[in-house]
């Protein structure tokens, strides 16, 4: 009798973040969309992209697949689910909403003064750090060396809290690199688009190497069978990839290469006076 209730609880607990996690979502979708309705009824001309509007409704639903029956629940005891996860909230998510430009959304639907106030901590020092590409690759990329050569999978796995906290990390993280890399949304000291890609390719290279790590359980410290351990590197292998080269294509879709104009290139020298009388 025990047990049962045990199972009855935890079916109520599991439906109740359900019904949280489609709240969110769905609060999400309808914000973003009357945010656009309002950008386009403020600037007509200008208007608000309905890709925009179809990328971050797509990156929505693909959250909603990664945190929704039955993903979600089989995730908990299986760690092939949990990898699914990690794909669809670490990397296709936040591409899909990096590219619908939220924060440009939120500048134009702001009153101007409260718009230039977030412009400016946009712009601040303290943005600069998050958004270098270096510390946005170390915290989406680097941390996957610490989460499965280390007993904090396993730690995290064993508390429902512990699957949300690494929810948002995935999420947070794989948006802020997203971001940096094509995100049309402003950030202070974006390096070039030469950099981006090398930076992507780092990305990519660390990325195919946690996955053959994971694969061949050299240093691996995660409890779960071998062949699910295996499959779920697989999944990490070519789900990575596939991800990594949409947002390079993203980079390479919204790239404008600078133009040196005439005014751009310095002014000619003229030529010294020369003095009277001097041969």
């Amino acid at each position: 009798m025990g047990e049962t209730h045990l199972a009855h609880h935890g079916a109520g607990a599991s439906g109740s973040g359900t019904a949280l996690t489609l709240l969110v979502l769905l609060t999400a979708a309808v914000g973003y969309l009357l945010a656009a309705r309002l950008a386009r009824r403020r600037n007509p001309a200008q208007g608000w992209s309905p890709w925009r509007a179809a990328s971050f409704l797509g990156g929505l639903a693909l959250l909603a697949v990664a945190l929704l029956p039955p993903l979600a629940p089989a995730a908990h005891g299986d760690f092939r689910g949990h990898m699914a996860q990690h794909m669809l909230i670490g990397m296709y998510a936040p591409t899909a909403l990096a590219l619908a430009a939220p924060v440009t959304l939120l500048l134009r639907t702001l009153p101007p003064a409260r718009a230039r106030r977030m412009t400016a901590v946009l712009h601040s020092p303290l943005m600069r750090l998050p958004t270098h590409p270096a510390v946005a690759l170390a915290l989406s990329t680097g941390t996957l060396g610490l989460l499965y050569f280390t007993p904090l999978y396993n730690t995290a796995a064993a508390h429902p809290a512990g699957h949300w906290l690494m929810h948002a990390h995935f999420l947070v993280s794989g948006y802020l690199f997203a971001s940096v890399i094509a995100g049309p949304d402003p950030l202070p000291a974006r390096p070039g688009a030469r950099a981006r890609l090398v930076y992507l390719g780092v990305a990519i290279a660390v990325h195919a190497l946690v996955a053959q790590a994971v694969y061949g359980g050299i240093f691996v410290d995660v409890h779960a069978p071998v062949d699910h351990v295996r499959q779920a590197a697989e999944l990490m292998y070519y789900g990575g990839d596939i991800a990594e080269l949409l947002l390079a294509a993203a980079l390479v879709a919204t790239w404008r290469p600078e133009r040196r104009t005439a005014a751009a290139l310095p002014p000619p020298a003229r030529p010294k006076p020369v003095a009277a009388g001097a041969h």
